[in-house]
């Protein structure tokens, strides 16, 4: 077992690179025109999503290990898995410069739809591998469904905060 400790590390530590990345990065958008939104009453206080954030990245970093370990890795059954695994962290990670960088409430919305979908299939391709790691998916299944809301709500009352197309491509943005 001493010898799986760094691989289980290793797994669980890769999607929380990208959430440090993403923090870091949007960090003074927080601070300037994120607390200019208008939010839904349902909206969690801003502490929540650290943790939430770092448990979920946790939880489905596990599972990727689980999967990688059961199915013979990317030569055996867990090729695909963790293909799609691979695809919705991508999805993930993309969604905060969306919303944070590029201020795109409507595009973030649209994305996250994307991402939820894409947790529910690798969730369903994990538990077809290991159960515990498709069970570990339901928590993220959750709060990515959550999430959407939110940003759904958000966009819908801040209509004047989207940036069109035009505005992205000549570089410039409402604020």
């Amino acid at each position: 077992m001493s010898g799986e400790i760094p691989k289980i590390v290793g797994a669980i530590a890769l999607p929380q690179l990208g959430g440090w990345v993403n923090g870091y990065l949007t960090r003074q958008e927080i601070k300037g025109w994120y607390q200019g939104l208008n939010f839904p009453s349902f909206r969690p206080p801003n502490w929540v999503f650290g943790p939430v954030w770092t448990s979920l990245y946790a939880g489905m970093g596990y599972a990727s290990y689980l999967v990688w370990r059961d199915g013979g890795g990317f030569n055996g059954i867990a090729r695909g898995p963790l293909i799609l695994y691979g695809a919705q962290l991508a999805l993930n990670w993309a969604w905060t410069p969306i919303f944070f960088k590029r201020h795109e409430l409507k595009w973030s919305f649209v994305e996250l739809l994307a991402l939820t979908g894409s947790v529910a299939a690798t969730g369903f391709a994990f538990f077809n591998v290991n159960k515990l790691a498709g069970y570990l998916f339901i928590p993220y299944f959750a709060w990515c469904s959550f999430a959407a809301l939110l940003n759904y709500e958000i966009y819908k009352r801040n209509p004047k905060q989207t940036a069109t197309i035009e505005e992205i491509t000549e570089g410039k943005q409402k604020l």
